[in-house]
């Protein structure tokens, strides 16, 4: 079988499957006025683990986007010991740690872990069988705002809790002075 060569027009980059994509940048790899996303897709169709280097490898060899990443997952993971290759499943003695993480997700869960209420409970102030209290707001710019009708005690208004605070606390980190550029396509 023969083996196909690397290729020497980009530099290939890994990490996380788990991404955030902004809009632009999401419109580009649809697009890509520069072929280079097209030409990745092409690469990357038969590569193993293809999630977890397309877009990586994109937004680094893009000149438009590539100072604009923060090599992050934002998930709370612990790993085996050795080879560190597959994620330990969470459980109730890991829950501290991942709050005091303020990483907004994690995994990985068993089904029905007793930690999985714990976070439901104390966390999403979700009751047994019910949604997570709240709702999404918006203002039309007119000066109504649709959250008129969720203002009562059936709905409430989502407003911005302890876990908010620790993702804004996480995000201002990762985007720092001192941390963002040792955070890109590296």
């Amino acid at each position: 079988m023969k083996q196909r060569t690397l290729p020497t027009a980009f530099k290939l980059y890994t990490g996380s499957a788990w991404t955030i994509l902004s809009r632009s940048f999401a419109e580009y790899s649809i697009v890509g006025w520069d072929n280079l996303p097209r030409t990745l897709l092409l690469y990357y169709t038969n590569f193993v683990s293809s999630p977890e280097g397309y877009f990586q490898t994109v937004i680094c060899n893009s000149g438009d986007y590539r100072n604009t990443t923060v090599n992050h997952d934002l998930h709370y993971i612990t790993w085996d010991t050795p080879p560190k290759q597959h994620p330990r499943s969470l459980g109730l003695k890991d829950y501290r740690r991942m709050i005091l993480s303020y990483r907004p997700f994690a995994r990985k869960f068993k089904q029905n872990d007793p930690v999985l209420n714990k976070i439901d409970r104390e966390l999403l102030k979700r009751r047994s069988g019910q949604f997570s209290y709240g709702g999404w707001c918006s203002n039309d710019g007119k000066g109504h705002n649709s959250c008129s009708d969720l203002q009562s005690e059936k709905y409430g208004v989502l407003r911005p809790g302890t876990g908010s605070r620790r993702l804004r606390t996480l995000l201002a980190k990762l985007i720092s002075s001192q941390n963002f550029n040792k955070r890109q396509c590296r």
